[in-house]
C-alpha cells in the first residue's frame, strides 16, 4: 500500500469547506426570503451530501475507486434521506422555538445573529463531522472486512432512523395520539431511534476510512463529535430537558433505554 496523499487530501479540506459554506449561504438567503431559519435543518444533510459529491470529483486518481463509490453512496443516501424528512416534518409550520428563542438574544441584526450563531456554526460542524467522507476517498488500498463491517454498521443506523422517523410521524398523524408519549416499534426499545441511528451510521463511515491508519487517525473526531452531539449536545439532553414536564413521559423514561436499544424493563 502506498503512502496517504496528505497534498490532495489537504487541498480537498479546502473543497470541502466552500461546498459547506456554499450550501449553508444558499439556504440563509431562503431562509431570510421565508422569514424562517428552522430550514437550515434541512441544510444539515445537503451539506454531507455537497462535501461528499465533490470530494468525489477532487478525489479522482487518487483513492480506491471501489471506496470512493461506496463512501460517497452512502452518505448522499442518509444525507437526502434526511433533508426530505426534515423538510416534510417542517412543511406549513413557523419558526422552530430553537431557533426563536436562540434568535430573541440577537444584539442587533436577527438575521446576521442568526448568520454567525447557526449557518457557520453548522457548516463548521459539517466540514468536520464529514472528515472520514473525505479521507476514505482518498486511501489508496482495496478495501478490506472493515468496509464491510462499516457498511453494515451504517445500514443498521439508516434502518434505525428511517424506521423511526417513520413510526414517529405515523403516531402523531393520529389524532386518537394527541398528547401521549411514543412508546411503540422501535421506540419501545430506546427513547431516541433516529439518534442512535446517526450514532451508527457515523461510526459505520468512520469505519470505511480505517483500512489506512493516516485516514482513520484524521477521521476520528467525527465519530466523537457526532456522538458528543447526539447524546450529550443539541440531540438526546436537550430533546428531554424539553420533554420532561409531558405527562407519562417520566414513566416511559423509567422503563426504556435512554438511548442503546434494549427490552423495556418492568411491565411493559
Amino acid at each position: 500500500m502506498t503512502g496517504f496523499p496528505w497534498g490532495a487530501f489537504a487541498l480537498n479540506l479546502a473543497w470541502a469547506a466552500v461546498a459547506a459554506l456554499a450550501v449553508m449561504l444558499v439556504t440563509f438567503a431562503v431562509a431570510v426570503r421565508k422569514g424562517v431559519h428552522r430550514v437550515v435543518d434541512i441544510a444539515w444533510g445537503l451539506g454531507f451530501t455537497a462535501v461528499a459529491l465533490v470530494t468525489y470529483a477532487a478525489s479522482a486518481g487518487q483513492g480506491d475507486p471501489g471506496r470512493r463509490v461506496l463512501v460517497t453512496g452512502l452518505t448522499a443516501v442518509w444525507g437526502l434521506r434526511l433533508a426530505a424528512h426534515i423538510a416534510r416534518r417542517g412543511r406549513g409550520h413557523g419558526e422552530d422555538p430553537r431557533y426563536e428563542a436562540l434568535l430573541a438574544k440577537a444584539p442587533g441584526s436577527r438575521n446576521l445573529y442568526a448568520l454567525r450563531m447557526v449557518y457557520l456554526l453548522q457548516g463548521a460542524l459539517v466540514w468536520l463531522v464529514s472528515l472520514p467522507v473525505q479521507a476514505a476517498q482518498y486511501v489508496p488500498g482495496a478495501m478490506t472486512g472493515l468496509a464491510a463491517a462499516g457498511t453494515a454498521l451504517w445500514a443498521a443506523g439508516l434502518f434505525f432512523e428511517a424506521v423511526g422517523d417513520a413510526q414517529l410521524a405515523r403516531f402523531k398523524a393520529d389524532p386518537a395520539n394527541r398528547g401521549r408519549i411514543m412508546d411503540r416499534g422501535l421506540w419501545r426499545l430506546t427513547r431516541h431511534p433516529n439518534y442512535f441511528g446517526d450514532f451508527c451510521v457515523w461510526w459505520g463511515l468512520f469505519l470505511i476510512a480505517c483500512d489506512e491508519g493516516a485516514s482513520a487517525a484524521v477521521s476520528l473526531v467525527s465519530p466523537l463529535v457526532m456522538s458528543f452531539l447526539l447524546i450529550r449536545g443539541s440531540g438526546k439532553e436537550l430533546l428531554e430537558r424539553h420533554m420532561a414536564e409531558r405527562p407519562g413521559y417520566a414513566e416511559y423514561a423509567a422503563r426504556t433505554s435512554g438511548f442503546i436499544p434494549w427490552p423495556p424493563r418492568g411491565r411493559d
